[in-house]
């Protein structure tokens, strides 16, 4: 049985180019008790083996979804991962992941001024996030107010640097806040 506390589900189509994405991804894995689950390489051919996905899910008590938005919205992959691993007969009400906290780390292009009525793109960026927390909220889980890092197209490496060390110290926190392990009911050896 693993021992990690959070599941973070990493998508970055094209992460060999992305100089954000490496960086936070790096930070991430070095945090004890997550697990990283980097959509892209695992399933390039976007076939998702749910059933292990949802073992992992079941496994955490935070789940974490980290990504860069495009077009106002999640990667393609990421979607996917949700459509599949989510399906309503096992993921809502009082399903497996009633309980437990969802929280997204998310970054842009745009600056923080875009996102707001008579701005750029004229809403606020959690707007574009409401399906992501609609689908924890439907599952029971607890939303966490989402992460974003904006202008990230023009962050140099130190902000960068300074982000991907946030985003660990955010996560941590997080983690820390969590209840404690539950004891399973009964005793171990397969009860």
């Amino acid at each position: 049985m693993s021992t990690h506390r959070a599941l973070m589900v990493f998508a970055d189509p094209a992460l060999h180019r992305s100089r954000i994405s490496r960086r936070v991804g790096d930070a991430v894995r070095s945090l004890p008790g997550v697990q990283v689950q980097d959509l892209y390489e695992l399933y390039p051919d976007f076939f998702i083996d749910a059933r292990n996905e949802r073992s992992l899910l079941k496994q955490s008590d935070l789940l974490i979804f980290g990504f860069q938005l495009a077009w106002y919205s999640m990667p393609s992959l990421l979607k996917e991962w949700v459509d599949v691993v989510f399906k309503p007969e096992w993921a809502e009400g009082a399903g497996p992941l009633r309980g437990k906290s969802c929280w997204v780390a998310v970054a842009c292009n745009s600056m923080e001024a875009d996102y707001r009525p008579g701005g750029r793109h004229g809403r606020p960026l959690t707007d574009y996030l409401a399906p992501l927390e609609q689908a924890a909220r439907a599952c029971g889980m607890h939303w966490i107010e989402p992460h974003v890092y904006y202008g990230a197209d023009r962050a140099d490496a130190q902000a960068i640097d300074a982000h991907a060390a946030e985003l660990r110290e955010l996560m941590a926190a997080h983690i820390a806040r969590l209840p404690a392990p539950q004891a399973i009911e009964g005793g171990g050896h397969g009860a």
